[in-house]
Order: C-alpha cells, then sequence, then structure tokens
C-alpha cells in the first residue's frame, strides 16, 4: 500500500495536480503575509470581510475568558452551551424558519442531512457539479444517486419520473457552485420537486451571508419559502468569517438530525467563543450592510475589466470569478506568475473540476478597494 501511494503521488507531481499548503503568518484579509512575501488575497471565501473584524475579536476574546476555549463535550452530552443555544435561534429568525441546527462544518452538515433523512431504496439526485460534501453524503447514505446536467432542470424532471415508483426522493444543489460562481435556478428547480414529490436541499455556503436584501442567502435573493425548500444549508466560515455551519427547517427536520445525523452526534461541539463570535458577525450583516454593495460593485468594476482585457471569465455575479485556462500546468504557472508580481490567486485543477477547465479561482472581498482590484487586473493583463 506504501508503494501504491507513492505512486499515485508521483503521478499526481508528473500531471501538475500536486496540492501544497501555504502558511499565512497574518490574519485574513485583502493583504496577507506568508514567509517574507506581502501579497494581495484574491482567493480568500472571507467574501464580506469579517474574519478579521475588530468586533468580532473582541466578543472571541471576552467569551473565551468566561467560556474557556473548548466546549468539552458533544452538543448531546455537555458541550452545548448558552452561546450555541442563541446562535440557533438567531439562524432561525435570519432565514426565516422555525429552528436552526449548529454543525463543526458544512461537511458535517451534509453528511449529516443525507445520512438522516435517506434510506436505502431511495433516490438522491443532484446537480453534476455540486460540492463534493452534497456527494460524498448521497453516496454515504445507501440511497441511489444520480446526477443531472449541470443547472438542467428538464434533465432533472426526467430523471425524476424515471423513479416515480420511489417512495423516499431528495434533490441536492448548491445555491452558488463553489467552482464556476453561478447560481442555481432554485425558482425552477422548486417547481420540479413539488410536482414530482422530491424534498429539495439547498447548501448555501457560498450565498449565505452575500446575496439577498438582507444578506439571507440565494433563498431570499429568489424569493423561495421554507415550504419551497424545506432543507437550507448555510456556513459560517465564508461570509460571516468565523467558523462552522448550520441548517435550517422545520422542527420535525431539526429534531430528526438531533436524533439520526451521526456527523451531529458525535462530533464535539463548535467552541463557545467562537459560536459567540459569530453572533457578532450575523449583526454586523445589518449593521455594517455596506459591505455587499461595496462587494457588488468590486464584482462588476473586476468583470468590466476582464472584458476590456478579453480575458475568458465564467458565467457568475458572485464573489468567485473563475478564469479559465484549461490546462493544469498552464494554471499553475499563471498563478505563479501572478504570484510573482505580489498577486496571490488559487490554480484549481482536476479532481477538483473537470479535465480541461483548470482555471484560476478569483475570489472577492468586501476587504478588498478598487485600487486593489485594479491592481489585480493590472496582472492579469501582463501574465494572462
Amino acid at each position: 500500500m506504501q508503494l501504491r501511494l507513492q505512486q499515485r503521488l508521483q503521478e499526481r507531481r508528473q500531471q501538475s495536480l500536486y496540492r501544497q499548503r501555504l502558511t499565512l503568518s497574518s490574519p485574513q484579509g485583502a493583504e496577507v503575509q506568508i514567509g517574507t512575501e506581502r501579497l494581495l488575497c484574491f482567493c480568500s471565501n472571507d467574501y464580506l470581510g469579517l474574519a478579521n473584524h475588530p468586533q468580532v475579536i473582541t466578543s472571541l476574546q471576552e467569551n473565551a475568558a468566561r467560556y474557556g476555549v473548548g466546549s468539552g463535550a458533544s452538543h448531546l452530552v455537555v458541550g452545548h452551551s448558552g452561546p450555541h443555544q442563541e446562535l440557533e435561534e438567531a439562524l432561525a429568525e435570519f432565514t426565516g424558519r422555525p429552528r436552526a441546527l449548529l454543525f463543526s462544518s458544512g461537511y458535517m452538515a451534509n453528511i449529516g442531512i443525507m445520512a438522516a433523512l435517506l434510506k436505502r431504496g431511495d433516490a438522491v439526485f443532484e446537480d453534476r457539479l455540486n460540492h463534493a460534501s452534497l456527494l460524498d453524503g448521497g453516496l454515504l447514505s445507501g440511497a441511489r444517486l444520480q446526477r443531472f446536467r449541470h443547472n438542467d432542470t428538464d434533465h432533472l424532471k426526467q430523471l425524476l419520473q424515471q423513479r416515480a415508483d420511489v417512495e423516499g426522493k431528495l434533490v441536492a444543489t448548491d445555491g452558488v457552485f463553489s467552482m464556476d460562481g453561478d447560481s442555481a435556478p432554485l425558482g425552477e428547480l422548486a417547481t420540479v420537486c413539488a410536482e414530482q414529490g422530491a424534498l429539495l436541499v439547498v447548501d448555501d455556503a457560498h450565498g449565505f451571508g452575500v446575496l439577498g436584501a438582507n444578506g439571507a442567502g440565494s433563498l431570499e435573493q429568489a424569493g423561495l419559502s421554507a415550504r419551497e425548500v424545506p432543507v437550507l444549508m448555510g456556513t459560517l466560515g465564508k461570509a460571516l468569517g468565523t467558523g462552522g455551519a448550520f441548517v435550517a427547517g422545520d422542527e420535525d427536520l431539526i429534531e430528526g438530525l438531533i436524533q439520526f445525523a451521526r456527523s451531529y452526534i458525535y462530533t464535539t461541539a463548535i467552541p463557545p467563543a467562537l459560536v459567540a463570535a459569530t453572533l457578532v458577525s450575523l449583526e454586523l450583516l445589518t449593521t455594517e450592510a455596506w459591505r455587499r454593495p461595496h462587494l457588488q460593485q468590486l464584482i462588476a468594476r473586476f468583470r468590466a475589466g476582464a472584458e476590456q482585457l478579453g480575458l475568458p471569465l465564467m458565467d457568475s455575479q458572485s464573489p468567485i470569478q473563475p478564469l479559465l485556462v484549461g490546462d493544469a500546468d498552464a494554471a499553475l504557472r499563471l498563478s505563479e506568475k501572478l504570484r510573482s508580481d505580489g498577486v496571490l490567486v488559487s490554480a484549481i485543477r482536476p479532481p477538483t473540476v473537470h479535465a480541461g477547465t483548470a482555471r484560476l479561482r478569483i475570489t472577492l472581498s468586501a476587504a478588498h478597494n478598487e485600487d486593489q482590484v485594479d491592481r489585480l487586473l493590472d496582472a492579469l493583463q501582463r501574465h494572462a
């Protein structure tokens, strides 16, 4: 097995697919420090620039002094503290749902949803470009997993009709797709699910906090209620700048997850100080609402500049602005050239994306300013 692993690692290196970690010595922000390099960062999911917000930091520090560092146990033993309860109630109110439940990560939340709702003999239908956690959740659930063409509701309807005899049918989609940056046609998906008797699950990791009039995410932007989309998952480590995830829905859903989601039952709860800091982040969505329109202005500025340069951006109005390169080695070289120019953008390569679709995943944040976006465009003009 060791020889087999060594061979696989060597193949990754030869195919320009080998992944390496970067070690930061600074907080998240528009600029980051890596070793002796000070780099303009365009690859973080800190979409609203809250990860290093002074009020969020203060809350974390004060509540660490009050509650300690670790939660000490899972929620069902003795790890559920006052901040956990308060945040769940706040998230339920913010998303317009009866209840919400905290998970340690979006991956664990999606695994838990699938495990609690599906059983062997059921059918789960997923967009081909769904996040790995949704796909893995479907595979691990024991249900039969079928993937429909990206954002193709006609194909989904056809697959659902072929499984009309199945009692338990679940459809899962990202709200905003993490590597392409485009949005799911949630209204159409909700209509198809209602017609075909399927439960709709939306992973809004990249929409929550960013989209909608109040930042409540993709469902708010699409004008969809809990009746049309019964299961909502959102993460707290992206737009809110902290960590963890939640599932929001009705009483039966949340109680079902508490009783049957193994990724909830057997996981240590998020540290209460971090949860308290997330409450501040959630409040900042309202008190510093300027962050979302500012971010949209930066997105528009970048896309307009990229169009002038003839850069092959993908169709995205979200903070995720993928620059399609194609070849994995070419994407890696472009990333390295930008870094030598003081700009940090990750090269995304297979197996994260399909072969032949390697890209630079450019992400914008409310922490950026117009001059920094222009610096990125200047660097792309020189090297892309």
